[in-house]
């Protein structure tokens, strides 16, 4: 019997539990029972089915952010008012102060994810980390949270669950590029001269992986690799000028470490986003779970691609961004977040999000940010002043 089986479950609290990261998140804790319980969860507006989770999961402490929704959930499901946090932001702050201990699986969307990042990280808890944006825009208070609680920041993303994999036992000084892989997204064939003409629909369909809307539309612009590219140097101390990015239309490798003498370590498996948040919440050890598999041999050929600067524009926008350093991440990713979103409503087309966020860059002196208060009141002017860019456009 291994020690997987012998220990009681881990607590583990997820912040977006509807989402698509807390649902894979539930899926491992349903397929390996008595290795994982669920402490804690939250949803922004899906207050149905954070009932219907409560109710499955037999969940102590709920958070819905919205606070129409969590009056929804009131008076739904009564009986799990004394379960709820307040709403809005301070209600996943309490949430996660309501769950020491717990290891948080953080699937929140945008920079709204970095306040209760940090807060967990300070409490001494692990933080199993796919909230891309909350280490854009503070990435060094992210860091020194960990510090100060002594406590650890496991990636989630496939491609730095990859890394981390890749680097496991070798030091950081035998390193010398990191190879982030890209699917593309579903343009990738498209003449980037028509991607003005592109509806929601196309953007978001994503040839390999199910995400939710957000980040598949930063698929689409490769933002999200621009995202990555940051993490990856906050991550894992490795200069820009040798973090590059590639096309891997399979999504088979997930990224690869290239050493100081030619060798190239890639880690593969089938696009399962279950697979890096199994190993992020077993602490970077390779458990038993009887999820997909790859098999190389009838897996078929793995291709690789330069990404065509005009069709990914958000790439170059991220690295100037990153090597600008300060706050301009912050504005980068409010940008994004403002434009993205203009997108999904139709108020603009997918042309332009990388025109509103050149603009703010240009536009917005980002200061310095030292502190999460500093990293929010950024974000939210930046995306006060691109939603008047978004709207005005729409006019």
């Amino acid at each position: 019997m291994t020690s997987a089986q012998t220990t009681s479950p881990k607590p583990l609290l997820l912040l977006g539990a509807t989402g698509s990261i807390g649902q894979s998140t539930l899926d491992l804790v349903s397929r390996l029972p008595g290795r994982f319980r669920v402490a804690g969860a939250s949803a922004q507006r899906r207050a149905h089915e954070l009932v219907q989770l409560a109710r499955a999961f037999e969940i102590p402490r709920l958070c819905v952010v919205d606070g129409a929704a969590r009056a929804e959930l009131v008076r739904e499901a009564p009986d799990l008012a004394p379960r709820l946090t307040a709403a809005g932001a301070g209600g996943l702050l309490e949430l996660v102060a309501a769950c020491p201990g717990a290891t948080v699986v953080n699937g929140l969307v945008g920079a709204a994810g970095l306040a209760p990042t940090v807060a967990a990280l300070r409490a001494g808890m692990d933080v199993a980390l796919a909230n891309k944006e909350a280490l854009v825009v503070g990435g060094p208070l992210l860091l020194e949270a960990a510090r100060q609680g002594q406590s650890r920041l496991w990636p989630v993303d496939s491609e730095h669950s990859a890394i981390a994999q890749c680097l496991r036992g070798n030091p950081l000084q035998e390193v010398f590029a990191l190879w982030l892989t890209a699917s593309g997204g579903p343009f990738r064939d498209r003449d980037p001269r028509t991607l003005g003409q592109v509806s929601v629909a196309e953007v978001l369909a994503h040839p390999t992986w199910q995400m939710g809307p957000k980040i598949t539309v930063d698929s689409a612009t490769m933002m999200n690799k621009g995202l990555e590219v940051l993490e990856a140097h906050l991550l894992f101390g490795i200069d820009l000028a040798h973090i590059h990015v590639v096309i891997h239309r399979q999504s088979i490798i997930h990224s690869m470490v290239e050493f100081v003498d030619g060798a190239v370590l890639a880690q593969l498996g089938a696009p399962d986003m279950r697979i890096p948040i199994l190993y992020a919440l077993e602490e970077g050890a390779h458990r038993e779970a009887d999820l997909q598999r790859y098999n190389p041999v009838s897996g078929g050929p793995l291709t690789f691609e330069e990404p065509d600067p005009a069709r990914y524009p958000c790439l170059a926008l991220a690295r100037r961004a990153a090597a600008a350093g300060g706050g301009a991440p912050v504005v980068l990713n409010a940008a994004n977040e403002e434009a993205v979103a203009g997108v999904l409503r139709e108020e603009l087309s997918f042309a332009e999000i990388p025109r509103v966020i050149e603009w703010a860059l240009g536009a917005i002196a980002p200061g310095r940010i030292a502190s999460v208060e500093d990293a929010l009141q950024l974000d939210a002017h930046v995306r006060a002043r691109a939603r008047e860019w978004v709207l005005a456009r729409a006019r």
